[in-house]
Protein backbone atom coordinates (compact mmCIF):
# COMPACT_ATOMS: atom_id res chain seq x y z
CA UNK A 1 0.00 0.00 0.00
CA UNK A 2 1.72 3.33 -0.92
CA UNK A 3 2.23 6.02 2.56
CA UNK A 4 2.70 8.77 -0.59
CA UNK A 5 6.30 8.37 0.13
CA UNK A 6 5.42 9.17 3.96
CA UNK A 7 7.60 7.29 6.90
CA UNK A 8 5.71 5.51 9.30
CA UNK A 9 7.44 4.47 12.38
CA UNK A 10 4.97 1.84 13.85
CA UNK A 11 5.88 0.62 17.21
CA UNK A 12 4.18 -1.55 20.00
CA UNK A 13 4.06 0.35 23.76
CA UNK A 14 6.25 -1.06 26.17
CA UNK A 15 5.87 -3.45 29.10
CA UNK A 16 3.17 -2.74 31.04
CA UNK A 17 2.51 -4.49 34.59
CA UNK A 18 -0.37 -6.13 33.17
CA UNK A 19 2.16 -7.78 30.33
CA UNK A 20 4.39 -8.69 33.10
CA UNK A 21 1.59 -11.41 34.30
CA UNK A 22 0.02 -12.59 31.24
CA UNK A 23 -3.23 -10.53 31.60
CA UNK A 24 -5.77 -8.86 28.77
CA UNK A 25 -5.76 -4.83 28.35
CA UNK A 26 -7.49 -4.41 25.23
CA UNK A 27 -9.67 -1.40 25.14
CA UNK A 28 -10.61 -1.54 28.76
CA UNK A 29 -10.54 1.80 30.86
CA UNK A 30 -7.15 1.22 33.20
CA UNK A 31 -4.51 2.68 31.98
CA UNK A 32 -2.08 -0.26 33.03
CA UNK A 33 1.50 1.60 33.66
CA UNK A 34 4.87 0.93 32.27
CA UNK A 35 6.91 -1.73 34.37
CA UNK A 36 10.81 -0.57 34.56
CA UNK A 37 11.16 -2.94 31.64
CA UNK A 38 8.93 -1.00 29.78
CA UNK A 39 10.34 2.19 30.47
CA UNK A 40 13.68 0.69 29.24
CA UNK A 41 12.31 -0.44 26.15
CA UNK A 42 10.49 2.49 25.10
CA UNK A 43 14.55 4.33 25.78
CA UNK A 44 16.06 2.10 23.38
CA UNK A 45 13.76 2.08 20.43
CA UNK A 46 14.02 6.16 21.27
CA UNK A 47 17.83 5.85 20.71
CA UNK A 48 17.36 3.82 17.59
CA UNK A 49 15.03 6.18 16.42
CA UNK A 50 17.16 9.30 16.57
CA UNK A 51 19.84 8.72 13.68
CA UNK A 52 17.03 7.86 11.40
CA UNK A 53 15.90 11.98 11.93
CA UNK A 54 19.29 14.14 12.08
CA UNK A 55 18.70 16.74 10.10
CA UNK A 56 14.84 15.66 9.23
CA UNK A 57 11.92 17.70 10.01
CA UNK A 58 9.99 16.57 13.19
CA UNK A 59 7.54 14.15 12.46
CA UNK A 60 3.77 13.94 13.46
CA UNK A 61 3.17 11.60 16.52
CA UNK A 62 0.30 9.72 16.64
CA UNK A 63 -0.99 7.52 19.25
CA UNK A 64 -3.56 4.87 20.19
CA UNK A 65 -5.56 6.43 23.28
CA UNK A 66 -4.49 3.84 25.76
CA UNK A 67 -2.26 5.27 28.33
CA UNK A 68 0.65 2.86 27.73
CA UNK A 69 0.93 4.08 24.34
CA UNK A 70 0.73 7.47 25.22
CA UNK A 71 3.53 6.91 28.29
CA UNK A 72 5.67 5.24 26.09
CA UNK A 73 5.35 7.50 23.28
CA UNK A 74 6.71 10.50 25.57
CA UNK A 75 9.78 8.58 26.03
CA UNK A 76 10.39 7.68 22.28
CA UNK A 77 9.25 11.37 21.47
CA UNK A 78 12.28 13.08 23.49
CA UNK A 79 14.91 11.05 21.40
CA UNK A 80 13.83 13.41 18.05
CA UNK A 81 12.60 15.99 19.81
CA UNK A 82 9.00 16.02 18.98
CA UNK A 83 6.59 17.69 21.59
CA UNK A 84 4.15 14.77 23.28
CA UNK A 85 1.67 17.23 23.50
CA UNK A 86 1.27 17.79 19.91
CA UNK A 87 0.09 14.26 19.98
CA UNK A 88 -2.48 12.96 18.01
CA UNK A 89 -4.33 10.32 20.18
CA UNK A 90 -6.53 8.17 18.24
CA UNK A 91 -9.18 5.18 18.95
CA UNK A 92 -8.76 3.72 15.66
CA UNK A 93 -5.30 2.99 16.60
CA UNK A 94 -6.44 0.82 19.88
CA UNK A 95 -5.36 -2.68 20.84
CA UNK A 96 -8.08 -5.57 19.60
CA UNK A 97 -11.52 -5.36 21.78
CA UNK A 98 -11.29 -8.37 24.35
CA UNK A 99 -14.53 -7.73 25.16
CA UNK A 100 -15.61 -9.91 28.38
CA UNK A 101 -12.12 -11.08 28.57
CA UNK A 102 -10.79 -7.83 29.69
CA UNK A 103 -8.37 -7.52 32.78
CA UNK A 104 -8.60 -11.43 33.11
CA UNK A 105 -5.56 -13.84 32.54
CA UNK A 106 -4.96 -15.85 29.77
CA UNK A 107 -4.33 -18.97 32.18
CA UNK A 108 -7.78 -18.60 33.38
CA UNK A 109 -9.10 -18.06 30.09
CA UNK A 110 -7.73 -21.48 29.29
CA UNK A 111 -8.61 -23.01 31.81
CA UNK A 112 -12.36 -22.32 31.02
CA UNK A 113 -12.42 -22.56 27.18
CA UNK A 114 -9.64 -24.29 26.47
CA UNK A 115 -6.90 -23.63 24.17
CA UNK A 116 -7.45 -20.51 22.74
CA UNK A 117 -4.19 -18.63 21.16
CA UNK A 118 -2.88 -20.47 18.14
CA UNK A 119 1.09 -20.78 19.58
CA UNK A 120 2.36 -20.70 15.78
CA UNK A 121 1.31 -17.38 15.30
CA UNK A 122 0.25 -16.01 18.56
CA UNK A 123 -3.33 -15.07 17.89
CA UNK A 124 -6.79 -15.82 18.97
CA UNK A 125 -8.15 -18.52 17.37
CA UNK A 126 -11.61 -17.56 19.56
CA UNK A 127 -13.32 -14.28 18.95
CA UNK A 128 -13.41 -12.45 22.49
CA UNK A 129 -17.46 -12.71 23.61
CA UNK A 130 -18.42 -8.87 23.02
CA UNK A 131 -15.31 -7.95 21.93
CA UNK A 132 -13.87 -7.97 17.44
CA UNK A 133 -12.25 -9.53 15.30
CA UNK A 134 -9.13 -9.13 12.45
CA UNK A 135 -11.22 -8.05 10.08
CA UNK A 136 -12.65 -5.45 11.82
CA UNK A 137 -9.48 -3.88 13.64
CA UNK A 138 -8.24 -3.99 9.74
CA UNK A 139 -11.52 -1.79 8.62
CA UNK A 140 -10.91 0.98 11.10
CA UNK A 141 -7.05 0.86 10.40
CA UNK A 142 -8.00 1.27 6.91
CA UNK A 143 -10.01 4.34 7.40
CA UNK A 144 -6.91 5.84 10.01
CA UNK A 145 -4.59 5.48 7.06
CA UNK A 146 -6.36 7.28 4.57
CA UNK A 147 -6.04 10.22 6.47
CA UNK A 148 -2.47 9.78 7.78
CA UNK A 149 -1.12 9.12 4.39
CA UNK A 150 -2.70 12.06 3.31
CA UNK A 151 -0.62 14.52 5.36
CA UNK A 152 2.53 15.67 4.58
CA UNK A 153 5.38 14.22 6.23
CA UNK A 154 6.93 11.45 8.06
CA UNK A 155 4.69 9.99 11.35
CA UNK A 156 5.92 7.81 14.42
CA UNK A 157 2.96 5.75 15.26
CA UNK A 158 2.70 3.88 19.05
CA UNK A 159 0.48 1.31 19.46
CA UNK A 160 -0.21 -2.18 20.42
CA UNK A 161 0.84 -5.64 19.30
CA UNK A 162 -1.81 -7.19 17.33
CA UNK A 163 -3.10 -4.38 16.15
CA UNK A 164 0.20 -3.30 14.57
CA UNK A 165 0.66 -6.63 13.25
CA UNK A 166 -2.91 -5.95 10.89
CA UNK A 167 -2.06 -2.52 10.35
CA UNK A 168 1.70 -3.73 8.64
CA UNK A 169 -0.43 -6.19 7.04
CA UNK A 170 -2.40 -3.93 5.17
CA UNK A 171 0.75 -1.18 4.57
CA UNK A 172 2.53 -4.48 3.32
CA UNK A 173 0.10 -5.54 0.74
CA UNK A 174 -0.08 -8.88 2.49
CA UNK A 175 -2.91 -11.53 1.83
CA UNK A 176 -6.19 -12.10 3.66
CA UNK A 177 -5.40 -14.78 6.15
CA UNK A 178 -8.36 -17.18 5.83
CA UNK A 179 -8.60 -17.70 9.33
CA UNK A 180 -8.04 -14.80 10.55
CA UNK A 181 -10.23 -12.19 8.15
CA UNK A 182 -7.50 -10.08 7.76
CA UNK A 183 -3.32 -9.42 6.06
CA UNK A 184 -1.68 -10.17 9.44
CA UNK A 185 2.34 -9.34 9.42
CA UNK A 186 4.66 -11.77 11.43
CA UNK A 187 5.44 -11.28 14.74
CA UNK A 188 7.92 -8.85 16.63
CA UNK A 189 9.45 -8.83 20.32
CA UNK A 190 8.36 -6.43 22.13
CA UNK A 191 10.05 -3.09 22.24
CA UNK A 192 10.57 -3.46 18.35
CA UNK A 193 10.14 -0.80 15.90
CA UNK A 194 10.00 -1.19 12.17
CA UNK A 195 9.71 1.93 9.55
CA UNK A 196 7.01 1.08 6.42
CA UNK A 197 7.18 3.48 3.33
CA UNK A 198 5.11 2.54 0.13
CA UNK A 199 4.88 -1.24 0.87
CA UNK A 200 8.31 -1.66 2.34
CA UNK A 201 9.37 -2.74 5.46
CA UNK A 202 12.79 -1.56 7.21
CA UNK A 203 13.57 -2.81 10.91
CA UNK A 204 14.52 0.06 12.75
CA UNK A 205 15.46 -2.01 16.11
CA UNK A 206 14.21 -5.47 17.20
CA UNK A 207 13.46 -5.59 20.71
CA UNK A 208 14.17 -8.42 23.74
CA UNK A 209 10.50 -8.32 24.95
CA UNK A 210 7.79 -11.00 24.51
CA UNK A 211 5.51 -11.49 21.56
CA UNK A 212 1.60 -10.09 21.89
CA UNK A 213 -0.14 -9.80 25.07
CA UNK A 214 -3.33 -8.11 23.91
Amino acid sequence: MSTNGKRLFIARHGETVFNSVARMQGQQAVHTPLTRTGFLQADAMGRALAPWFEGQSVPTLWSSTAGRALQTLAIVAEHVGADWHQTRADDRLQEIDVGDWSERTYADIHAEIGPFVDPDVGLFTVRPPNGEWYDEIAHRLSDWLAEATAEPGDAIVLMHGISARVLRGVLLGLPVDPMFGAPIAPSLPQGSMVMIRDGKEEIVTLGEGALERA
